[in-house]
């Protein structure tokens, strides 16, 4: 409890000081934008119903087919105000509802272990949309306080890697519309299939009253919590914008994805006031590779539903423009780091666990590094450098699955007996005096049932 106290004192917190630096420069806060939309037209309804799915994991069925049929009926009532009124029309205005609803109820008629429940259900819930207008107002301050953007350094830095974005844009252009149509779906779905995934694994938590120790959620608002603090150190635009057609005006030249980019001295290149400088890490690789690694524990349609995203998203920011191959390198980094990060935090730091996260953040580092202070270098010895770039990254990635296996093999240890102590038999759920509800798994904390997600 003191854990979960702190933890919402800190986010707070960071809303906080996020709203006023937002106002500092003349717009909105997270804060602000969440709070309007109870009562204003939302900015995005399947979002809303999104945080409402996470929260109804704490809820039996019959309280989520209310929670829905509420949530169905405020927004009807909203929808017939703002035709009236002739005012802006969306949905989702009654999913918060029930979101805030959900705390209420737990705040006012629960106690002990079940008013936790429901508030963590509901901070999920709200994390989740809270997230979302948290990267909107990062992305806001990025174009508003980094004048100009390192996109040249990187540029050059990709040449040691063949220049993956050109070569993957030129294909795209070649296959188009079909390759295009199906990689925007899996481009801009990203979220909804992280959802999916984050149900499935929480599909559990009404029946154990508990949430597993770690799950897909966690890792995915961690990154987007701190992913968009390195792009105010190293700000990049990508080459769509830098060297392409987005970037109108204020791209080098239109070379993209048609002319490699010349290998000169790089220098900083002044840009707008509007584009977000949102790509080193990429974060759409490093939210892939994490719906990657919590798919492997579902069945073979979600390990290969979570393998084709992977793929499509990789292939997506490069073949769009949106991200340099130096990007999805250090985004593969920073997800792996902030994985086992997550998952020691919930299974107990272990020297296994403490050795990856340093070499994760030491190989992160000697990356932006590199791209930095030795792109002319890595340009002029690809041979050298390209393989070294994905040795390192490779290094990383063997470690996470080493270090994962191992985790997993020993969470499936039978735990050592007590001497002198005789093992509970185990009861079948469904019998007489057992809860078929499974309600009083939560006051056993050695409940057979509980399958917490390892990876």
């Amino acid at each position: 409890m003191v854990l979960w106290t702190a933890a919402g004192v800190a986010t707070l917190g960071f809303l906080v000081a996020l709203e006023i630096v937002a106002r500092g420069y003349g717009f909105s806060g997270p804060i602000t934008e969440q709070s309007r939309e109870v009562v204003f037209a939302p900015e995005s309804g399947p979002l809303l119903y999104g945080g409402l799915a996470l929260t109804m994991v704490v809820l039996t069925w019959r309280q989520r087919l209310i929670a829905l049929g509420i949530a169905a009926g405020v927004d009807v009532a909203f929808f017939l105000v703002r035709w009236a009124l002739d005012a802006d029309m969306n949905f989702g205005n009654g999913a918060l509802w029930v979101v805030l609803g959900v705390a209420v109820l737990g705040l006012t008629r629960r106690t002990g272990q079940e008013r936790l429940l429901l508030l963590k259900g509901t901070g999920l819930g709200l994390l989740l949309v809270a997230g979302h207008k948290t990267g909107d107002t990062w992305l806001l301050i990025t174009s508003k306080t980094r004048a100009t953007v390192l996109d040249a350094y990187v540029a050059a830095a990709d040449h040691a890697l063949a220049d993956p974005s050109w070569l993957v844009g030129r294909f795209l252009n070649a296959t188009a519309p079909v390759s295009t149509g199906i990689l925007h779906v899996v481009y801009g779905q990203l979220p909804l299939a992280a959802a999916l995934v984050g149900l499935y694994q929480l599909r559990r938590v009404a029946v154990e009253r508990r949430f597993p120790a770690h799950h897909l959620v966690r890792t995915f608002l961690v990154i987007g919590l701190f992913g968009p603090a390195i792009y105010m150190i190293f700000p990049v635009v990508g080459p769509v914008f830098a060297y392409g057609t987005d970037g109108g005006a204020w791209a080098t030249a239109n070379l993209w994805p048609d002319v490699l980019p010349p290998v000169t001295d790089p220098q900083p290149i002044p840009f707008d006031g509007i584009t977000p400088r949102n790509c080193m890490p990429s974060l759409h690789t490093a939210w892939a590779v994490t719906l990657f690694i919590h798919s492997r524990d579902g069945s073979r349609a979600m390990r290969w539903a979570g393998t084709f995203w992977l793929v499509g998203t990789l292939t997506a920011t490069l073949g769009f423009g949106y991200h340099y191959g130096a990007d999805l390198l250090a985004g593969v980094v920073f997800a792996l780091t902030i994985e086992t990060a997550m998952r020691c935090s919930a299974h107990g730091w272990d020297r296994a666990g403490i050795r990856l996260v340093a070499l994760g953040l030491t190989v992160f580092a000697a990356q932006l590094a590199s791209y930095r202070w030795l792109p002319t270098e890595m340009a002029a010895r690809p041979w050298l450098y390209g393989p070294l770039l994905l040795l390192v990254t490779g290094t990383v990635i063997h470690a996470y699955v080493r270090t994962a296996r191992a985790a997993r093999e020993r969470e499936r240890e039978p735990m050592p007996e007590v001497p002198g102590q005789r093992p509970e038999p185990a009861k079948a759920v469904g019998t007489t005096g057992v809860a078929p509800t499974g309600t009083d798994d939560s006051q056993d904390p050695g409940a057979t049932d509980a399958k917490p997600e390892l990876v």
